[in-house]
């Protein structure tokens, strides 16, 4: 609740539950999304996406096309308006999937041919499936194979490769030694709204409305596409139906606005479920060994990850997931490593806790197998490696609650009663077990700016280029404001998703509510010292603009992460093979709770999103056509309701004092670790260890159980 103080300001109102400020207008469709928005004279764009893996596009037969009804453009290869896409951006190079129509290759099934443009969505899609497009079609391969020929360290090697001490002389000085092989299929994030986009011109500016998880960076992107000035172009995004990694810049956005200065008319493109297979990118495919070497008391003496991932031939990108251990655990030895496998596939991209989440399955698997050799409890390992200091960088930590996590989430869950013992529990047909892993993800926080307005009617407004994804970060922010101001939150209104309100961290990697508070704080507390001088507001108010960049780079150097301890128990039918997760339980160290009520949402949606990833979710590629098998959401599966136990989430206190509301950041934690809680549950029920995601029935029955006579039926 908040409270008043005795001169008569508000405080206190970060940390307490609070509804969400759009809720009502989402629930009753007052809220429109990007596909949505009514525009006089809109037409509609398809997109026409390859059906060969690799080549060249031969010929686009048109004329039969533009003879359909309605149908107004088709643009490909050979007439659409060139865009640039040889730049380096806010995130670095763009993928070459952006750089739409710039050539007639082929360089993956699913990519971007032709856009059919038509009076109605009806009639494009029409148009579109009858559009011939005829190819020259080149060899392909799609195969993820780990330790294949061709897998390379990308650059910057200093950044995908640490090495410290000599790996191999500890390993063979250990009494205990693991080394095993750990992967993880492609897997998919699919937003409950698709990715939809409307371009129009208006005053000689481009405006875009868009679905996106920043509203500055897409309008950056595009302006250095089109080669336009950047204050020509607009891009709004005020609500958002989910996000996870894969609302940046996408076909969909560049096609839009390419028909629209084509067409001089408003042109919305809307990506289907099965386009979004290959064009929003995904979770690449991961293969990991890990070494680790102990002696007898389970001190880690050396710690080895080697992790692979699959990029597309013409774009790299690093599933990062061999970063999980550098902050995790010490060794006298220490040396991890990411690397690439190039194939004809489409670029892999952030989903989120990207590298974090197949990373901690293969670490926190492989932890657990230590530990059973060790003859030691699975918490009581991870305690005897706790470190003091980064063990890679050898910074110190900005906070390290991950041993309070194990602590409360071990009383919590009742771990102390726990037979160490695997394949001993039964009751009736069921197997039972329970696991446990850990948890981390950076806290970071980037440069953004921030206005803050003193209205005549003496409520305040809040301008900042933020995304809500479906976090609640515009309520969050709206609390933050308050607190900042001394104020009601009714007296504050929170406006987002613009590119007019200037630079601000994208909506991802935990670090938006972080980034964005920091600014808003400044800002508030430079309009207070304005208001203290005294004088009558005017009728337009009086604002104050904030910019973190000077104070974010003064950041003392430090390890900065959120931590969790993830328990799971699982029940196994040895005879069926079905895995029914019986209940989680996730208690995190991330920073001060803005808003415990949707933080809580935040933390949970993430453990049932591990629970897909270790049981359910698999994306399989046929090698022949080298498109998806089922590249749907009735192929492609994921936990439903049935599969979702109750499931806790809680936090211990765990504020970073070098940030000004003491934020760290919610967003990718939960998942972490979550699979691999799974995994190791599974080991305990039947005594087997699955060291390949997802853990579906048919492995389960393929592998049995353990030595204790619990096998088939």
């Amino acid at each position: 609740m908040t409270t008043t103080t005795g001169t008569g300001r508000v405080t206190g109102a970060v940390g307490t539950p609070h509804t969400r400020l759009e809720g009502r207008a989402k629930v009753t469709g007052a809220a429109r999304y990007a596909g949505e928005i009514p525009f006089p004279g809109l037409a509609h764009g398809w997109l026409v996406v390859s059906t060969v893996a690799r080549g060249r596009v031969r010929s686009v037969e048109s004329g039969p096309v533009l003879a359909l009804p309605g149908v107004l453009a088709v643009l490909h290869h050979g007439n659409a308006p060139r865009v640039d896409a040889d730049y380096v951006g806010l995130l670095g190079r763009p993928d070459p999937i952006v750089g739409l129509f710039r050539s007639d290759r082929v360089p993956c099934a699913g990519w971007p041919v032709a856009l059919v443009v038509a009076e109605t969505s009806e009639q494009a899609r029409e148009a579109a499936e009858a559009l011939v497009v005829r190819y020259e079609t080149e060899p392909h391969d799609v195969a993820f194979v780990p330790d294949g020929p061709g897998a390379y360290t990308p650059e910057p090697r200093g950044t995908n490769e640490t090495d410290k001490g000599d790996l191999e002389r500890e390993l063979a000085a250990s009494a205990v030694v693991v080394d095993a092989r750990y992967t993880t299929p492609e897997e998919h994030h699919h937003p409950m709204e698709p990715h939809a986009a409307t371009a129009r011109w208006d005053g000689g500016r481009l405006e875009v409305y868009d679905s996106n998880q920043g509203s500055t960076w897409v309008a950056g992107e595009l302006a250095q596409l089109f080669s336009l000035d950047p204050a020509s172009v607009r891009v709004l995004s005020e609500h958002v139906g989910g996000g996870f990694g894969s609302k940046g810049v996408r076909p969909h956005q560049v096609a839009a606005a390419m028909a629209a200065t084509v067409l001089r008319r408003p042109v919305r493109v809307v990506l289907t479920r099965r386009q979004m297979f290959s064009l929003i990118g995904y979770r690449s495919p991961t293969a990991h060994r890990v070494r680790l070497g102990a002696d007898a008391d389970g001190r880690l003496r050396a710690f080895g990850h080697e992790a692979q991932n699959a990029t597309s031939t013409v774009h790299e990108f690093v599933e990062s997931s061999a970063s999980f251990g550098r902050v995790m655990y010490d060794a006298d030895a220490h040396r991890t490593a990411n690397r690439l496998v190039r194939l004809d596939v489409p670029t892999p991209t952030w989903m989120r806790a990207p590298g974090e989440a197949p990373g901690s399955f293969a670490v926190e698997s492989a932890l657990d197998e230590l530990a059973e050799r060790c003859g030691i409890d699975p918490i009581a390992l991870r305690a005897r490696n706790e470190p003091t200091v980064g063990p890679v960088s050898g910074l110190p930590f900005a906070g390290r609650g991950l041993l309070a996590c194990f602590e409360e989430g071990a009383r919590r869950f009742g771990w102390a009663r726990r037979d160490p013992r695997p394949g001993v529990r039964r009751e009736g047909r069921w197997l039972l077990g329970t696991g446990t892993a850990a948890a981390t993800f950076p806290a970071g926080a980037r440069p953004s700016t921030a206005a803050v307005t003193a209205e005549a009617d003496g409520t305040f407004t809040v301008r900042i280029s933020a995304a809500d994804i479906g976090t609640g970060a515009r309520t969050a922010l709206a609390l933050i404001a308050a607190d900042a101001l001394e104020v009601e939150p009714g007296r504050v209104r929170v406006r987002i998703g613009d590119s007019d309100f200037g630079p601000a961290m994208v909506a991802g990697g935990s670090a938006g509510t972080r980034s964005w508070a920091w600014a808003i704080m400044a800002a508030a507390a430079g309009l207070r010292e304005r208001l203290a001088l005294g004088g009558d507001l005017p009728p337009e108010g009086v604002t104050v603009r904030s910019d973190t960049s000077a104070a974010i780079a003064a950041l003392p150097e430090k390890e900065r992460h959120s931590y969790g301890a993830q328990f799971a128990e699982v029940a196994v039918d040895p005879a069926t093979g079905e895995v029914r997760v019986r209940r989680m339980l996730g208690i995190f160290a991330a920073g001060r709770i803005v808003n415990p009520l949707t933080a809580r949402g935040q933390l949970t949606g993430g453990m049932v999103w591990g629970i897909s990833m270790a049981l359910h979710e698999e994306a399989v590629r046929d090698r022949a056509s080298g498109a998806h098998v089922g590249p749907d959401l009735a192929g492609y599966h994921f936990a439903a309701h049935a599969d979702v136990p109750r499931i806790e989430a809680d936090w211990v206190d765990d504020p970073d004092a070098d940030d000004p509301v003491g934020i760290k950041g919610i967003g990718e934690i939960g998942i972490v670790g979550a699979a691999a809680a799974v995994a190791n549950a599974v080991w305990h029920a039947t005594g087997v260890r699955h060291r390949a995601l997802p853990i579906r029935p048919a492995r389960i029955l393929a592998a049995g159980t353990g030595p204790d006579g619990n096998r088939g039926a």
